[in-house]
């Protein structure tokens, strides 16, 4: 095992002692006020285009940003996995491999984005038609996509230094580099969209500007603490090492899978909903951004709960394990339900906050239930992966993305939506229904005590 330095000792946090309850709230809560502001700011493009261009810029908005998602399904499963890989470093006291995860992390991973962001520009027609992109849209759709394809460097770079982070503990910096993406994206929105009058592609603009901002701000903080992460910044030190890449590849494939399976299965359900109208376009839009804004939950505490666990395993301490699951699912479920029930009361306060347009009003009502039985399913699913993603399981995550990826969202809502003739309403129905499948996979995992292994 190698040494501490100094330097490393002021920079990493350990997890595995004092109250379990304390240090999840500690850790969480800047991921939380991070998330909810990055869901914000990408929330505020459809806000801000959805009052002032109506359905058509809603529906440009929701099909480019669910692209936009999908291409970034590597960044956020390497970067969990190089998280998770991470923080067991940090419990085990193996500090001499955490500077040769990040060296490996960063040429990897920029240069997948830069593949991925050739390869959507060269079929971004392809792209649109296969998602049945409705005519009155397409054009606005384009431009948001392409304008967002030209960021997706900067998305990768923020994933990468936030893993490397929240691995060694800190979620403090994150949120503030994220805060300021925020602050950045919701100006400019309102500047170019309402002030200059560029509509969706303004909108466009204006995340790519938060997220380059934040991504260089972060970056030039890993350099000024390049001694203290045990990471000089130099030429070799960006040299792909075999002895890292290889459990990077092991976890980072199926956490991958994990995140292009879910997103997939969003694709496709995209293309079915499109091919009902701009309208239920535009309500899949409000779907996906109230979906995400509980996802902001769910992932916060999922993040903490999986640094957590992975410290607690690397560290050998199995008996916090449990009590770290239980908090993390007691926390999920209670803010779920107070959502749940706003949601349910004032329903056409919320969905008018999206737009005025009196068409997707109308029918905003459709998306009210499947939304809050999404609001618990992401509940149950930060208990389940914050022992899943923790332990370092490559094999169960692959299992998890097929079964709650592809087989359950796309299924269901096959079933739902085409079977028994429900369309749009089934589609959603069957994507919510879908998510609950983690924690029956998670609670047999956890019975199994098979999750004490560590990486496998």
């Amino acid at each position: 095992m190698g040494e501490k330095s100094s330097g490393q000792a002021s920079m990493v946090r350990d997890l595995t002692s004092g109250s379990v309850t304390r240090q999840i709230l500690i850790f969480a809560m800047p991921l939380f006020v991070a998330n909810a502001l990055q869901a914000i700011y990408n929330l505020v493009d459809m806000v801000v285009v959805g009052q002032v261009m109506g359905g058509t810029g809603m529906s440009a908005v929701s099909i480019g940003g669910d692209v936009l998602h999908l291409l970034t399904f590597l960044a956020m499963g390497f970067s969990s996995a190089g998280q998770v890989i991470i923080s067991q470093y940090v419990g085990a006291r193996k500090h001499h491999m955490i500077s040769k995860m990040i060296g490996t992390m960063f040429t990897f991973l920029f240069t997948i984005s830069i593949i991925m962001s050739i390869g959507c520009y060269l079929f971004r027609y392809q792209i649109l038609n296969v998602l049945n992109t409705p005519a009155e849209s397409y054009s606005y759709t384009l431009d948001y996509m392409v304008i967002c394809i030209l960021g997706l460097v900067f998305i990768y770079g923020y994933n990468i230094v936030s893993a490397i982070l929240r691995g060694m503990g800190d979620s403090r910096r994150p949120f503030i580099f994220i805060a300021i993406a925020a602050v950045i994206n919701t100006v400019l929105d309102i500047f170019f969209v309402a002030g200059c009058h560029m509509g969706v592609a303004g909108a466009a603009l204006a995340t790519v500007i938060g997220q380059g901002v934040s991504f260089l701000i972060s970056l030039i903080y890993l350099y000024k603490k390049r001694d203290e992460f045990g990471f000089d910044f130099r030429r070799g030190s960006f040299r792909i090492s075999g002895d890292v890449l290889r459990p990077l590849l092991v976890l980072g494939i199926p956490m991958a899978i994990q995140s292009a399976a879910i997103n997939i299965s969003k694709i496709v359900l995209t293309a079915w909903i499109n091919a009902e109208g701009v309208v239920y376009s535009a309500l899949a839009g409000i779907y996906n951004k109230s979906a995400l804004m509980m996802g902001v939950v769910s992932n916060s505490f999922t993040t903490a709960g999986s640094s957590m666990t992975g410290q607690s395993i690397g560290a050998q301490k199995y008996d916090r394990v449990p009590k770290i699951l239980k908090v993390v699912l007691s926390i999920g479920l209670g803010i779920s339900a107070v959502a749940s029930v706003a949601l349910f009361c004032f329903p056409d306060a919320i969905c008018a906050m999206f737009t005025s347009d009196a068409q997707v009003l109308e029918k905003a009502s459709f998306v009210v239930m499947p939304v809050i039985l999404n609001f618990f399913g992401c509940a149950t699913r930060t208990g389940a992966f914050s022992l899943i993603n923790g332990s370092g399981n490559s094999k169960l995550n692959l299992l998890v993305a097929l079964i709650d990826g592809m087989i359950g969202r796309i299924g269901l809502a096959a079933l739902f939506g085409f079977a028994l003739n429900w369309r749009s309403i089934g589609f959603w129905y069957g994507d919510a229904v879908a998510g609950f499948a983690p924690i029956l996979i998670g609670t047999i995992f956890f019975l199994s005590g098979k999750w004490k292994k560590g990486v496998q």
